[in-house]
C-alpha cells in the first residue's frame, strides 16, 4: 500500500486557498492547501492500526458516548456519509508536532507518522475501536461516571428489516463480558461463538474477517438453505457497505506553515458538537421564516423559573412534540377506522423529530411548553425540586405529552395516585435505562388507557427490585437512589442536627449530599466490605453542614453528641425513623442489623410508591396500594 504522503495517491477534486494573505504565508509557492479525495474505510484504519495515521498531540481526548458510537456505526452499515476527516500530510521539517497513537492502540515502538488527524479524531477512533482494535470499545460517560466497556453486535434480523426497523436498534453494546443485562429480561449472553450464532448477533469486530465468521456461522446450522439465504441477504447489505465505504479526505499539504495548521485546527473544531436534530429542523424551518433558535430561547427562559427543567434540552423539547404528533395522529386514524395494524407508531427517535413539520411544531409547541410546567408542578409534590433529582431526564419528554393528553383530569387525585405510581415503577426498576425512547412510546400509549379503565400498562406492570439489587446499588447519582430520595423528602425525612424537614432545607438554599449512616472511615475500622458501607442502604440526604458534623465517628458517638447539645433520645430516634432508620442499630453500632432492616424499610417503601409488594406486605386486590381504584373512569378528548 503507497504512503498516504504521496501525491499519487491524492485525485484532486478542487483546491482553493482556505487563509487569508499573510506573512505567514506569503511565501507559499502554491495557491493550493489541500487536496479532497476519498479513501476506503479499511485502508484509513490499517493505517491508524499500523502508527502510519496518528493524532496530533495537543487534541482533546477522545470523548464519545455509547449513542454516537452507535450512530457512527448505523450510519456506516448503511453506507451513509459520517462526515470528511482532515488530515496533514508530514515532511515539512518546519512544521513538527507531537504525535500520539490513537486510543486504544498500543506499539511498542510507533513509527514517524506520514499523516496527522486535524478533524475527524471521534469517528476515526470510534471505528477503529469497533471494527479493527479487538478489544471492547471504551464508552465515555462523562466526569460523574467511571468509562465502561462495550463489544457492539448487528442484530442479523432486525437490520435487515430496515428501513421499518431504525437502524441503531439493530445494535447492540455488550457488557466486557459480551452479555446485556435487561430489567425483568433474560440476559443476552455472547460469550462464544455459538451463542453468537443461536442468537443472530453479529460481532461488529469481525466486520472484515466476515468470511471467517461466516464459515463457521453456516458449518453450525449444517448449512440450512434458510439460514444460508439469511446470511447472504446480510453480508449483501451490510458487511458489502463495510467493506466498500470510502471516507471523504480532506488532505493538508506539508508545505503549509505551523501557524496556517494551527488555525486551521482552531477553525474546524469550534464546534465541539455534532448537528442535532435541533440545528438540522432550524435550518429546515428558516426556509419557512420561522426561527427556531430563538423560539426556543424564549422557551428556555420561560423555563428558567423551573429548576427541574433547567437541563432540558431543545431536543427534548421536540422529541416530546413528536410523541405528541404521532400519539395525535394515531387518534386520528383510529376515529376513521383505520385497521390496528396499520396505526401510526408513537415513537420519538431521530427520524420521527427530524419527520417534524413546522404546521406541526406550530400547533403544539404551546401545548407541551404549558405541561412541561404542569409536570414540574407536579415533581414539586414529589419533593422533586432540581434537574439533579430526576431519575431519568426522558420521563419529562414522555410527561409532557402525557400531561397535555390528559389535560385538566391531572388536577383529580385518584389521577395522579395513577401517575405517582406509574413514575416510580419506571424510576426505581431501571426500566428506562435501555430503549428509553421505546419506552416513553409505550407508556403514552398506555397510561392514558389505563387510567380510563385499561389494562395496568407495562412499565408498571414489569416493574421490580429486589433486595439483592437495592442492596449492590452504590451510585447516588443513580435513578433508583434519587427515587428513594425523593420519596424520603416527600414523606418528612428531617435533617440529622437541625430536625428541620429536608424540603424546607432545599427550599432556602440548604446544600443537600447524600450521606454515610454508618461513615466510611468506621466501616474500614470494622472491615465492612466497601461494596456494602457503600451501598444506597447506608444512604441518605442531609445538609452539608449536618454531614460535617457527623464526621467519621460512630454512630452511637455521634447520636451522644446530639444528646449533649440539649437534643432528647426521643427525638433523636423520631428524626431517625423519618429516614427509615431502626434506632436501636444506631445506638448500638450494629451495622448489619442496620443494613437488613433498612434494606425491607426502603423496599416497602419503594414498593409502596409501585404499587405492589417488593417484602411481602399485603395490597388491596386493586394493586396498586395507594387508595385509589384503577377502574374509574374520566372522558378526555382525544388531542385535536
Amino acid at each position: 500500500m503507497p504512503h498516504l504522503v504521496t501525491e499519487e495517491r491524492f485525485r484532486v477534486v478542487r483546491s482553493t486557498p482556505l487563509l487569508p494573505t499573510s506573512s505567514t504565508n506569503k511565501g507559499m509557492t502554491s495557491i493550493s492547501t489541500f487536496d479532497i479525495t476519498k479513501e476506503p474505510l479499511l485502508d484509513l484504519l490499517r493505517d491508524i492500526q499500523q502508527g502510519k495515521i496518528q493524532l496530533v498531540d495537543f487534541q482533546r481526548s477522545w470523548c464519545w458516548d455509547e449513542e454516537r458510537i452507535e450512530r457512527v456505526i448505523a450510519s456506516v452499515s448503511l453506507g451513509f456519509p459520517v462526515g470528511a476527516v482532515m488530515l496533514l500530510q508530514q515532511g515539512n521539517p518546519d512544521v513538527k508536532f507531537k504525535p500520539r497513537l490513537v486510543e486504544s492502540l498500543n506499539l511498542a515502538h510507533p513509527p514517524v507518522p506520514t499523516a496527522l488527524i486535524l478533524d475527524g479524531q471521534q469517528r476515526l477512533t470510534s471505528l477503529f475501536m469497533c471494527l479493527l482494535s479487538d478489544q471492547p470499545v471504551r464508552i465515555d460517560r462523562g466526569k460523574r461516571y467511571p468509562p465502561e466497556q462495550r463489544w457492539y453486535y448487528i442484530d442479523i434480523a432486525q437490520a435487515l428489516d430496515y428501513p421499518h426497523t431504525d437502524r441503531r436498534d439493530a445494535i447492540w453494546g455488550l457488557t466486557v463480558d459480551k452479555k446485556l443485562y435487561r430489567p425483568g429480561q433474560p440476559v443476552i449472553d455472547c460469550s462464544t461463538p455459538k451463542k453468537e450464532f443461536e442468537l443472530g448477533l453479529f460481532p461488529i469486530s469481525q466486520v472484515f474477517n466476515f468470511p471467517q465468521w461466516r464459515s463457521q456461522y453456516c458449518k453450525y446450522w449444517h448449512y440450512d438453505p434458510q439460514k444460508l439465504a439469511l446470511i447472504d441477504e446480510f453480508e449483501a447489505t451490510v458487511i458489502k457497505k463495510f467493506e466498500h465505504y470510502q471516507m471523504g479526505l480532506f488532505v493538508l499539504r506539508a508545505e503549509l506553515p505551523k501557524e496556517a495548521v494551527c488555525y486551521i485546527f482552531e477553525e474546524n473544531n469550534k464546534r465541539q458538537c455534532e448537528l442535532t436534530q435541533f440545528d438540522l429542523l432550524t435550518s429546515s424551518f428558516a426556509a419557512a421564516d420561522f426561527d427556531l433558535r430563538s423560539d426556543w430561547i424564549a422557551r428556555e427562559k420561560r423555563f428558567s423559573s423551573h429548576p427541574v427543567l433547567r437541563l432540558l434540552k431543545p431536543t427534548d423539547f421536540l422529541q416530546a412534540i413528536a410523541l405528541m404528533g404521532n400519539y395525535a395522529r394515531r387518534v386520528q386514524a383510529q376515529q376513521q377506522g383505520c385497521h390496528p395494524e396499520r396505526l401510526p407508531g408513537v415513537a420519538c427517535n431521530r427520524q420521527d423529530v427530524l419527520g417534524l413539520e413546522l404546521a406541526q411544531y406550530q400547533h403544539w409547541m404551546e401545548p407541551i411548553s404549558a405541561a412541561f410546567e404542569e409536570v414540574a408542578r407536579f415533581l414539586h409534590t414529589q419533593a422533586i425540586f432540581d434537574a439533579n433529582d430526576l431519575p431519568y431526564p426522558m420521563q419529562l419528554v414522555v410527561m409532557a405529552p402525557l400531561f397535555a393528553i390528559l389535560k385538566e383530569g391531572i388536577k383529580l387525585d385518584w389521577v395522579r395516585q395513577h401517575l405517582q405510581q406509574w413514575f416510580y415503577s419506571g424510576a426505581a426498576s431501571g426500566i428506562y435505562s435501555r430503549s428509553r425512547e421505546a419506552t416513553a412510546g409505550k407508556d403514552l400509549l398506555e397510561v392514558p388507557k389505563w387510567i380510563k379503565g385499561g389494562e395496568v400498562p407495562s412499565t408498571v406492570k414489569e416493574a421490580h427490585l429486589s433486595a439483592e439489587r437495592l442492596q449492590s446499588l452504590v451510585n447516588s447519582q443513580g435513578a433508583t437512589y434519587r427515587a428513594i430520595a425523593a420519596l424520603l423528602r416527600r414523606d418528612g425525612a428531617l435533617d440529622f442536627v437541625s430536625g428541620e424537614p429536608i424540603t424546607a432545607a432545599r427550599y432556602f438554599d440548604e446544600k443537600i449530599e447524600n450521606h454515610h449512616i454508618f461513615p466510611q472511615q468506621w466501616c474500614k475500622q470494622q472491615g465492612i466490605p466497601r461494596s456494602r458501607y457503600n451501598s444506597i442502604i447506608n444512604k441518605t440526604p442531609l445538609t452539608a453542614k449536618t454531614n460535617k458534623f457527623l464526621g467519621g465517628k460512630a454512630p452511637s458517638e455521634y447520636l451522644a453528641k446530639l444528646g449533649e447539645q440539649g437534643m432528647s433520645r426521643q427525638r433523636i430516634n423520631e428524626i431517625l425513623r423519618s429516614h427509615l432508620i431502626e434506632p436501636t442499630t444506631l445506638h448500638n453500632d450494629d451495622f448489619e442489623a442496620f443494613f437488613e432492616l433498612r434494606t425491607q424499610a426502603l423496599l416497602a417503601k419503594i414498593g409502596r410508591a409501585m404499587g405492589k409488594s417488593l417484602v411481602g406486605e399485603s395490597l388491596p386486590e386493586n394493586g396498586s396500594g395507594n387508595g385509589f381504584h384503577p377502574k374509574r373512569f374520566i372522558d378526555y378528548h382525544a388531542p385535536k
